[in-house]
């Protein structure tokens, strides 16, 4: 057996060690914490990327997301051409108060509509006002960090080396039809 009472004394140790050092506490609402740059704070809305396809709320496991839209007939672009209808986006509103901020919604926007912002202050008195409409996410969007950095060793995209590519010959055609045209004027000119 130990001695009675050692166990008090590294008990009272550790309490004498952690009184003397400084403390690290930041005063929250005078000192802003940093925040990770992934931090899930609320769901900023892109509306211009919005196609009203309701993958979002379908997805939703909580079903806090509420939209409602209307169908539009667009002119055809060309004469002879037939109309066209899409969707407009009348209102997009996310329940915080139901929400579990899985980001399920983000994930499966194919139109990169939604976006994770570190916003964290929306607190609000009544629970019924946790209800945000798209005037509020939008204003969030704006708070959403810029992507981080490509890895300049990484390959680079198929993506974008197919356009890359498509650019670079229609340039060389570019380039071939103007030389062509400058060496007929000057032909012509030279006769």
């Amino acid at each position: 057996m130990g001695i009675p009472g050692s166990g008090l004394a590294k008990g009272l140790a550790v309490t004498l060690r952690t009184m003397t050092r400084k403390s690290h506490t930041a005063q929250y609402p005078d000192a802003q914490p940093e925040l990770p740059p992934r931090t899930r704070g609320v769901i900023g809305l892109f509306e211009e990327n919005c196609t009203v396809c309701m993958l979002c709320a379908r997805e939703c496991p909580d079903w806090c997301i509420y939209i409602d839209s209307h169908k539009e007939t667009v002119p055809p672009a060309a004469p002879g051409g037939r109309e066209r209808s899409r969707n407009v986006l009348d209102r997009f509103a996310i329940d915080f108060a139901l929400c579990m901020y899985c980001g399920i919604c983000i994930e499966v926007c194919p139109f990169d509509a939604l976006f994770w912002s570190p916003e964290f202050e929306y607190a609000e008195e009544d629970i019924r006002d946790l209800t945000h409409e798209r005037d509020k996410l939008r204003a969030w969007m704006w708070t959403v960090p810029a992507p981080p950095a490509l890895d300049p060793r990484a390959e680079e995209p198929k993506e974008i080396a197919a356009a890359r590519k498509a650019a670079d010959k229609l340039a060389a055609a570019e380039a071939a039809r103007a030389e062509a045209e400058s060496g007929s004027d000057g032909n012509g000119a030279a006769s």
